[in-house]
Order: structure tokens, then sequence, then C-alpha cells
């Protein structure tokens, strides 16, 4: 179903994707957007591991839009995240690494799941400010203004740079 890593000597293990995913603070959705043309977003976003697969990605955003509108339309996301991309101007390369997932994304319903999601957003981008981030989410679940996605993940591939690959080579002892 998802195509092979063309360049599979440069894939990066499901495990350096989940750490790369884990400090991110942020990303690019894909959707598919209006008139069939694609939409991409940047969003801030919490990973979290486990359930029945690869893990999720969650985020919240406004209850309208071109975002919300393409989720309702079609379920099928991708979801990139650029964990680092070194410009090399004499070699005409860069040094990156990066992962992509593809997966379903839902708008949660459920005030718990909303309650859980937004707090975990809160607690990746406002540590220290608890008691604010927790009240916001209860303010905006009362209100009926906050909208919560979750995309549970089908597949997830990263790739590092082939400059980036052989300096990790040559700092572990391998050509």
């Amino acid at each position: 179903m998802f195509r092979e890593m063309r360049r599979f000597r440069q894939q990066i293990s499901e495990k350096e994707c989940a750490e790369i995913l884990h400090r991110a603070t942020s990303g690019v959705l894909g959707v598919f957007g209006d008139d069939g043309y694609p939409y991409t977003v940047p969003i801030s976003f919490v990973y979290e591991e486990g359930g029945s697969g690869l893990g999720t990605i969650g985020f919240h955003c406004a209850k309208v839009g071109h975002k919300i509108d393409a989720i309702r339309r079609n379920e099928k996301v991708s979801f990139t995240v650029i964990d680092r991309d070194e410009v090399m101007p004499k070699e005409r390369t860069t040094k990156f690494c990066s992962v992509i997932v593809f997966g379903r994304a839902r708008i949660l319903q459920d005030e718990e799941e909303m309650r859980r999601a937004a707090n975990a957003v809160g607690a990746k981008y406002s540590k220290g400010f608890e008691e604010l981030y927790l009240q916001e989410t209860e303010d905006t679940i009362r209100e009926g203004r906050l909208c919560c996605v979750e995309i549970t993940i089908d597949h997830m591939t990263g790739k590092i740079g082939r400059q980036l690959l052989l300096e990790r080579q040559r700092e572990n002892g391998a050509e």
C-alpha cells in the first residue's frame, strides 16, 4: 500500500522517527484541498506513541476553515517534519533529516478526548504555565470553541541526507 523508500540506505529507524516527532515543534499537514488541489499548512502538534499502531499526532485548531473542511471531506492526510536542514553551498546539497507520516484524521467530539488532546498540546508548549492552559482548555470546552484533531498513523518513514549519513558513519567508525 505504501511505497518503499527509493533510497533505502538513507532511511532512518522508526525509533529515530519517533524521537524527531517528540522534539519537533512544528510540521506541515497535507490534506486533500478544494478543487483537487493539495492543501498544506504548518501546525504545532504533539506526538504520542502507542495505542494500536505507530501512535498519533494531535493538534487543536479553529472549528471552521480550509483545513477542517478538507478533513471532513477526506480523512487521509500526510504530515511532515524537518528535523535538520543545513545548507552546504560548496557541495550543493544539504544535511537534512525528516519524517513523513501518513494517517487518518478525525475531529474529536468527546469532551474527555478533547480535554486530553488540548492538555497534551499545552503540556508540550506551555511548560510552567499549567494553570493557564488547563483553565483555557476548560473555558474553550465550556464555550463550545475547542476543536481538536487526532491523526492515527498508518505509515511512518524518515530519511537522512547522504552528507549527514556519511558524517554519522564516520563518527561510528564505519565507512
